[in-house]
């Protein structure tokens, strides 16, 4: 082990220490190397939407999936930490209308992709600069961006292999549709917010309906009732004409209606809610709709036609009012569906859209055979894959997004398929190669509905384990993990599954690391309305990458949002300022002077450190390997800072100043654990880390193995606990007695139940000549004085108070053990108030007077001065 040549400077300077490293690492050194005969570590790696900001949840994320590379690299395994982009989406569409001032008709629809392609590139660039400053180490090689035609070429080979093998197709089916976005959505992009609306009941030819959405009175094609409501038991199968249309509808039974709900009588309208699709589809209602796709009233709405549902619902409550159908209003509390994207509340339309079938049992029999982490997560996919009762809804109808590979002949109506070979192919754009194969014609349109972006992301982890379509199964299929947040578990999580399994049979990864969202400083989620939002550009300006990269290890436990705190990264910081300290004042005494690197460790407080060290070693390779970051973090800070610094620093300063060969075993105990703790912090604070190694070693930490040290010596471990509760105890003393810690204290004496050999290192940490026995001493008990409390005998006694402690130190030493109940003073019996006479003892040990430090029952310590 070669000598420390160079001295650490007086302070961390993060600025200086990061930017330089950042330059000098360079991407290959973390590349995954194709014919390694490690064993492979393949991580499915989020693509993050390209906004241009990195935002604090992904670097959040980002840390997790860092840590893990960085240990499993030093672990042995050959690493793939690819890097994704997931850029089509309604977002870039919307910010590119904004940006040139138009809208997504207003120009070609190519030139509106090549926009949108633009902003994307431009966005990456940025967001690529924050995750080097962030020292993610990313292997670049296997970067992928789903908007070139490379990737989304394979998004529509996986749908062509799905049609064929009959898991995708096309209908006309009941579809959650953004009026906003003018897109159909997928439930899993279905979010859910409280509002209070009204409950409106009124006149419905004769019989009494409520309703919160008298909007889609146009849309009604039946009233529901309980079979068992008897209010209504002779009204089934009548028929009922529709207020302000007219048209006629029936009454049904349906066991899925509340009585207790409303007036018990319910309409059924296409669509109100999923329970409306349900029971159109069991009772094989008419389909009527009112709304269309901008969210506006339809011609079979007669004279509110063109109205917005808001406004429609209005006029129709106050045509209600003025034709004495209005019965009464009540308040509603009601949980609404809205766009995941825009908020907007979403309707439900009957539209020809294209579907993948939800293969429900093998999907869960995947998901199952992935190993979870936190183990709780598993049930919200298992909950989210038992409650699905529709179809993937795969179609969009915007413009940036992967194309659907499909063209339909105008003369039959059959759909035309490219090879897969002239794949990836834009229908809007290219021709099909072959006539129509149903008919000859060669008269065709294009599909110009897109694939929902979700259909891209979902195929990730065959891309990164090198599907080309050549093979069923790809060649590092399946992947080894997936890092993701809970709120994506039934949308990238599920649908990856979903595809994993469609595609190749098997599940997509070995295990799932979930982690928790990024609340603000509030406790609520950030958000810029709320004024909550830290940006992770700030805290590396002021305290750099590995503070935020610290806060991200220990702030929560795998899986639990973790609320952002600005304390939480000066307290990082301070760690690394204490770690830099503790490096200097280390390096310092090992490069005082020459000593022998393979020296034997025989002195109590090294093996102690060395059984310290060993603990913590295990634990926090315990923690990694069960992505516990908060938990292995925890255990080196408490290591460094409590084991290393305050203790054994302390007790061993005084070898370490020697010149002789007793500071060998020290400074072998030293560079042993600064090596350990370099090791262990570098997935967490890379540069740190490395910064501290270069003063050490040659190389770089990042391309050493994982701490392997192991030391057991549990007498090392007993008698090294007993000497540093000495020296804590000691110095409590002279804390209490006013003393400097380096005051010098006389003799020591320390009873124990066995024998302890310190090697003379609390002598020298203490400045007292401190001796070890086995056994107790041989106390005898002697009242020196007694103590008064003032608070219990100023009040009591007022102007007798100074008779009365005269009186009480009069007494002979015997009775102050037990004080009287009542002393004479000036004449005069009074009562001793309780507990204001405190005996002072002192002990003595074969005649001497000594200080006595009851720590236990097999603990004491004596001092004579």
């Amino acid at each position: 082990m070669s000598r420390v040549l160079r001295e650490l400077p007086k302070t961390y300077e993060y600025r200086e220490v990061e930017s330089r490293w950042q330059q000098t690492w360079k991407d290959e050194d973390v590349y995954f190397k194709e014919g390694s005969e490690k064993p492979r570590f393949v991580i499915d790696t989020p693509p993050p939407y390209p906004t241009g900001e990195f935002h604090i949840g992904n670097a959040f994320n980002w840390c997790y999936i860092d840590f893990l590379a960085r240990y499993k690299r030093m672990k042995g395994f050959n690493v793939m930490f690819p890097q994704g982009w997931d850029c089509h989406g309604l977002p870039t569409e919307v910010k590119v209308e904004e940006i040139h001032k138009i809208t997504k008709n207003d120009v070609d629809r190519q030139k509106f992709r090549e926009m949108c392609r633009e902003l994307t590139i431009g966005n990456i660039t940025k967001m690529r600069a924050s995750m080097r400053r962030m020292a993610f180490s990313i292997d670049w090689s296997h970067e992928y961006i789903t908007m070139m035609p490379e990737y989304f070429g394979k998004t529509q080979l996986s749908f062509l292999r799905m049609y064929n093998a009959g898991q995708i197709y096309q209908s006309d089916h009941p579809v959650n549709f953004c009026p906003r976005c003018e897109t159909a959505i997928a439930f899993a992009e279905v979010n859910y917010s409280d509002r209070t609306t009204k409950l409106n009941y009124f006149n419905f030819s004769g019989l009494e309906i409520a309703t919160s959405r008298p909007e889609l009175l146009a849309a009604c094609v039946a009233i529901a009732v309980h079979p068992d409501d008897e209010r209504y038991k002779d009204r089934k199968g009548q028929h009922l004409k529709v207020p302000i249309f007219g048209h006629e509808v029936p009454i049904i039974c349906d066991e899925a209606v509340d009585p207790a709900f409303g007036s018990g009588a319910v309409m059924i309208c296409t669509f109100g809610d999923k329970q409306d699709v349900i029971w159109w589809k069991v009772h094989k209602l008419p389909l009527r709709k009112a709304i269309d796709k901008t969210g506006h009233m339809t011609e079979i709405a007669g004279k509110y036609q063109g109205m917005d549902t808001t406004s429609c619902r209005e006029a129709i409550l106050s045509d209600m009012k003025a034709g004495g159908i209005l019965l009464r209003q009540e308040p509603l509390e009601q949980r609404v569906g809205t766009c995941w994207r825009c908020k907007t509340p979403i309707e439900i339309l009957s539209e020809h859209q294209w579907f993948v079938k939800i293969p429900h049992e093998a999907a869960l029999k995947a998901a199952k055979e992935v190993k979870w982490y936190p183990e709780h997560m598993f049930l919200r996919m298992e909950n989210w894959i038992s409650q699905m009762e529709w179809d993937w809804c795969i179609s969009r109808q915007r413009i940036f997004a992967s194309p659907i590979p499909i063209w339909f002949c105008k003369d039959c109506g059959a759909i035309l398929l490219p090879d897969e070979k002239d794949l990836p192919i834009d229908p809007t754009v290219d021709a099909p190669k072959k006539p129509c194969p149903k008919c000859g014609s060669t008269n065709y349109k294009p599909e110009t509905d897109v694939l929902d972006t979700w259909m891209d992301s979902s195929i990730s982890v065959m891309h990164v384990t090198g599907w080309d379509g050549s093979q069923k199964v790809p060649p590092l299929f399946p992947a080894q993990i997936r890092p993701q947040g809970h709120d994506i578990i039934r949308t990238w999580a599920f649908y990856t599954i979903l595809r994993a399994v469609s595609l190749t049979g098997g599940k997509p990864w070995e295990q799932i690391l979930v982690n928790g969202m990024v609340l603000g400083e509030d406790g609520f989620k950030m958000s810029k309305s709320r004024g909550n939002v830290t940006v992770p550009e700030e805290i590396l300006e002021q305290y750099g990458a590995d503070s935020l990269r610290q806060w991200a290890a220990s702030g929560a436990a795998t899986g639990s949002d973790i609320q952002f705190n600005w304390n939480d990264v000066v307290a990082a910081n301070r760690f690394l300022t204490k770690m830099w300290n503790i490096s200097r004042f280390a390096l310092m005494q090992l490069d005082r002077a020459p000593f022998k690197d393979d020296a034997p460790v025989t002195a109590l407080a090294d093996r102690w450190l060395f059984t310290k060290l060993s603990e913590t070693v295990s634990e926090v390779s315990e923690s990694l390997e069960s992505y516990q970051f908060d938990k292995g973090l925890k255990a080196i800070r408490e290591f460094a800072w409590d084991v290393l610094a305050d203790n054994y620093i302390e007790i061993v300063k005084g070898r370490l100043y020697t010149d002789s060969s007793e500071r060998d075993g020290a400074c072998v105990a030293i560079r042993t654990s600064l090596d350990a703790i370099c090791r262990m912090l570098a997935p967490f604070t890379p540069y740190f880390a490395e910064e501290i190694w270069s003063f050490m070693n040659e190389g770089s930490v990042h391309q050493q193995p994982w701490v392997s040290f192991s030391y057991t010596d549990e007498e090392a471990l007993k008698s090294g606990e007993t000497l540093v509760q000495v020296i804590s105890e000691i110095r409590r003393y002279k804390h209490d007695k006013g003393l400097a810690l380096n005051a010098p204290l006389g003799n020591v004496t320390v009873y124990t139940p066995y024998a302890v050999d310190d090697a003379g290192d609390g002598s020298s940490a203490l400045n007292c000549t401190l001796t070890w026995k086995a056994g107790m001493p041989q106390l005898t008990q002697v009242v020196s004085g007694v103590k008064f409390d003032m608070g219990i005998i100023g009040p009591k006694l007022r102007g007798k108070a100074k008779g009365f402690m005269q009186a009480i130190e009069a007494l002979p030493k015997d009775q102050l053990t037990k004080v009287p109940k009542t002393i004479m003073v000036d004449g005069e019996e009074i009562s001793v108030p309780e507990g204001s006479v405190l005996p002072q003892l002192s002990y003595t040990v074969a005649g001497a007077s000594v200080d006595l430090i009851p720590v236990s029952d097999d603990l004491v310590i004596t001092i004579d001065q």
